[in-house]
């Protein structure tokens, strides 16, 4: 039986001479997304914005989650979040801080007991703030520091500290280029979203590993080879396998957008970008860069660090 290939065998594609395209395309996304960060912003879910806590419960019979759920997508207030709590008849339903200050949080109040108010019992209204603390997110921001960093030390040990720096620019890379698409896009930011982004680094690493990996086999394999060589046919050497794996994964995140409903919405969304973004990386960002900083095998070094015969020297003078 003939195996499925989504890319052709033996393929000899340049992708190091796109390197002069591919820099100064990454420099102005990622300023982009910093200038977008700075002056639009994210936008916010009730995790990190807070909002007003409503406790609910049914009149009759057991309170409908995934009702509520459609009843708050259709009041046009944002985010409304629905969770149950206790026995089948409670529930909670967190809306958003809506702009207009109080007396605007006061009307989304009434928007929502006016819309369900006939089937349940509104038990507690109250103001509260964020879920996610300061903390929380100063945590949060550590493990991927300390992550990046564990990394870093293992790509200087098991290969050469050129291939360390790639790796860790590359990451950085698409951690930048994540936030300005939430600020682009203005996809809700919530603990899914934070969730997202350390997936993307962990699938942006993995896949900057095996090219990485592959790049060091040639390099015993081939020591005379100019570099930039060196990396293409590593790279087309591995592309059967990075497209076999994203386009498994892409099915599966397209799968999450349309069938994954509201509540993973921004982690589904934020994933498909980060796998774009990723791979496009690993290529593009992380290889080239070896190139730049002056990867060479143990051959090439040996031959530049030779001395000169003496009838070269003397043909020069």
């Amino acid at each position: 039986m003939k195996l499925l290939r989504l890319a052709p065998e033996n393929t000899k594609f340049g992708f190091m001479r796109f390197r002069r395209w591919s820099y100064p395309f990454s420099a102005v996304m990622s300023i982009f997304s910093v200038v977008m960060f700075l002056s639009v912003g994210m936008n916010f879910g009730i995790d990190f914005a807070g909002g007003t806590l409503m406790e609910l419960r049914a009149k009759t019979g057991n309170a409908d989650v995934s009702a509520l759920r459609g009843i708050g997508d259709k009041l046009n207030l944002g985010e409304v979040e629905v969770q149950a709590f206790g026995n089948n008849t409670d529930v909670t339903m967190r809306v958003r801080v809506q702009p207009g200050g109080d007396s605007a949080q006061q009307a989304a109040v009434d928007k929502v007991k006016a819309a369900v108010g006939g089937d349940y019992e509104f038990r507690r209204v109250e103001v509260v703030g964020p879920r996610v603390s300061g903390e929380l997110v100063q945590s949060g921001t550590l493990g991927v520091v300390l992550s990046i960093v564990a990394v870093l030390s293992y790509l200087w040990f098991r290969f050469e500290w050129q291939f360390a720096v790639g790796a860790v620019i590359a990451t950085m890379h698409d951690l930048l280029l994540t936030v300005g698409f939430f600020s682009v896009t203005q996809l809700e930011f919530n603990t899914t979203s934070i969730a997202a982004i350390l997936t993307i680094v962990g699938y942006s690493l993995n896949e900057t590993v095996v090219v990485l990996d592959r790049i060091r086999e040639m390099m015993r394999k081939y020591k005379r080879m100019p570099i930039a060589d060196m990396i293409d046919l590593s790279v087309n050497a591995v592309l059967p396998r990075t497209i076999m794996t994203a386009t498994t994964v892409f099915l599966a995140l397209l799968s999450l957008v349309i069938f994954g409903g509201h509540v993973i919405q921004s982690f589904s969304i934020a994933m498909l970008w980060g796998l774009f973004v990723a791979t496009y990386s690993s290529v593009f960002i992380c290889s080239p860069i070896l190139i730049y900083l002056g990867v060479r095998t143990d051959a090439q070094r040996a031959e530049g660090d030779a001395p000169a015969p003496k009838g070269a020297a003397k043909a020069r003078a």
